[in-house]
Formats: structure tokens, C-alpha cells, sequence
């Protein structure tokens, strides 16, 4: 760790750098399969959904940064290389290989999910180890994530 006037203990922000960068793992690999999204869908709703997942990636890409920079502000390093965040991802595999929209907005919506739920589990671990400050950092991304799943899981109802 690189030195710091931070008065958090150093185990603290060493255990929080660690949340830290198994978020940001996530976040990254949620931004990819954003793209992965907006490049690949077509169909009827096609311009909405371009746009939609675009916007998506927009948000999760500042919360890359909240994530990356708050790990340097404690000490850290922002561990965020292709290689580490294959190792490290919690999210699966992107599912959705065509170009059907209801399957991006699936895929998309399944990783949204799982990605809200370790932003959550991130503020709960984080308040404990008394870093209220990366806690705020995890429930902003987590209102974010669960706008953003609102959003796309409306494309996948129908009206009965």
C-alpha cells in the first residue's frame, strides 16, 4: 500500500481496497457485456435498446472510476487489466449470442441483477469495517444498478 494522511487503519483500507477491487471486476466486465449489448442487438426495438444499453454503459463507466479511484485514495492500486478482471468477475459469461433483443435485455438484466446484489453486499461490509465514505460510493452505484435493471427488465414485460 502506498502511504497515506488517510486516518483509516491501514488493515481497514487494506480490507477495503480488496472489496474494492472485487467490484471494480465486476464493474468493468458489466460495462463489457453493456457493449456487447448495444453492438449486437436488432429487431423492432433495436434504436431504443441501442440507446438504452448505451446509456447504461455510460453510468457503469463512472462507477468504474468511483470504484478504481476511491481503491487509490485509500493506498490502493485499482487492479482493473483484462487479465484480473477475467480472474476476478463474479458475473457470468454473457449469454446472449444473437441478435434477438428480448435475449440482450435477458443477459443484460441477469448481470444488472447480480451486480446490485454485490454492491449491496459491499455496503454492508464496508459499513462494518467502518468506512462509511465507501459505503456511500457502494449505495450510490447500487440505486444506479437498480434504475438501470428497472429500465431494461420494462422490455421484457408484456401487457396481459
Amino acid at each position: 500500500m502506498y502511504p497515506t494522511k488517510n486516518n483509516l487503519p491501514e488493515t481497514v483500507r487494506s480490507t477495503v481496497i480488496d472489496v474494492l477491487n472485487a467490484r471494480l471486476a465486476d464493474a468493468i466486465d458489466l460495462q463489457t457485456q453493456c457493449k456487447q449489448a448495444h453492438w449486437n442487438v436488432k429487431g423492432p426495438t433495436f434504436i431504443a435498446l441501442h440507446k438504452l444499453f448505451d446509456e447504461v454503459n455510460d453510468d457503469v463507466e463512472e462507477y468504474v472510476d468511483l470504484i478504481a479511484e476511491r481503491a487509490v485514495q485509500l493506498g490502493g492500486v485499482a487492479d482493473g487489466t483484462a487479465r484480473s478482471v477475467a480472474k476476478r468477475t463474479t458475473l457470468v459469461e454473457y449469454a446472449a449470442r444473437g441478435p434477438g433483443a428480448l435475449d440482450h435485455v435477458q443477459a443484460l438484466s441477469s448481470a444488472l441483477s447480480t451486480f446490485g446484489k454485490a454492491a449491496r453486499a459491499a455496503i454492508a461490509r464496508t459499513a462494518d469495517l467502518g468506512d462509511a465514505d465507501t459505503a456511500d460510493v457502494f449505495t450510490e452505484i447500487s440505486r444506479g444498478a437498480d434504475k438501470w435493471l428497472w429500465m431494461i427488465e420494462a422490455h421484457e414485460t408484456t401487457e396481459r
